[in-house]
């Protein structure tokens, strides 16, 4: 199985009072989504903040990039998406779900939700009793087959910058005892700090993901009998970085992070699955 998980991407609308800023968001979108959905895999994901504020029109004009026949899309919803609207009126433009579950052949994958609904005060992350209660269920029901899960906002002090103010999953939520249900090997996925980071804590590794924005680039996730290989992508088409900088100096509610692109080893992983023998 092969999976294409992209970042925080914060497609925005445009004032075109700003001289250069549709070329350059046209040319940075159209450039780094058609490479993403180039990409041959089973599924492509986005682990959220696919867009900066979650309007309408941000949200439709950014699937017009991301439907496609051949290709599945998951958007896990990250703070940005539901700034503007309420969940359930994302949900109803994207078709999406708010959380879910996949058991396939080779994996069980897990979409969460960790988003605040509208508050521009705390973009920390949040799960609710009702998912960790599912969540718990499914850890369970993953047995020893490995469990893939993708929320926007890490789990409290694992990756770079989880440990900050509003970096995490609120420390209050004890997501270590659920995770720790888990046998055999956990992947935990995330963006939102906006730096690449590779964390391994007990029998989990946590892969964080940069911002489309500052780091132009995408992940590949290979699930083999064996091993799950992780790698990365880098789209460097000329012109880009500097249409991102044109971007950079006009948006509200983002900035640079100068950081974001990590070493080798903060970037790509191969991992190797744990086989826990059940009597």
């Amino acid at each position: 199985m092969k999976l294409v998980l992209m970042g925080d991407l914060h497609y925005h609308e445009i004032d075109e009072a700003n001289p250069g800023w549709q070329e350059a968001r046209a040319v940075f979108y159209q450039t780094m989504l058609g490479r993403f959905m180039d990409e041959e895999g089973n599924f492509h994901i986005s682990l959220g903040d696919l867009t900066n504020f979650g309007t309408a029109v941000e949200l439709q004009e950014v699937y017009e990039y991301l439907r496609r026949d051949d290709r599945t899309f998951i958007h896990v919803l990250g703070n940005h998406d539901v700034y503007a609207q309420t969940k359930q009126e994302v949900l109803e433009i994207t078709g999406g779900q708010r959380y879910h579950a996949m058991m396939t052949n080779q994996a069980m994958l897990i979409f969460l939700d960790t988003a605040r609904e509208m508050d521009l005060t705390d973009w920390g992350g949040w799960v609710d009793e009702e998912q960790l209660e599912w969540l718990e269920q499914m850890v369970k029901a993953s047995g020893t087959k490995p469990l893939l899960v993708f929320g926007h906002h890490p789990v409290y002090n694992t990756t770079k910058r989880s440990e900050k103010d509003k970096g995490s999953i609120h420390p209050s939520i004890d997501m270590w005892r659920i995770l720790s249900q888990k046998e055999g090997t956990g992947i935990y996925f995330n963006g939102h700090t906006h730096v690449d980071s590779i964390a391994e804590q007990n029998n989990w590794v946590f892969v964080q993901v940069s911002a489309c924005l500052d780091q132009p680039a995408f992940r590949i996730i290979d699930i083999g009998e064996d091993s799950v290989r992780i790698s990365a992508v880098d789209v460097e088409e000329a012109g880009l970085s500097d249409h991102a900088a044109t971007l950079h100096d006009h948006m509200n509610f983002f900035s640079p992070t100068a950081e974001a692109r990590g070493t080798d080893t903060e970037r790509e992983i191969v991992i190797p699955l744990l086989r826990t023998i059940q009597s």
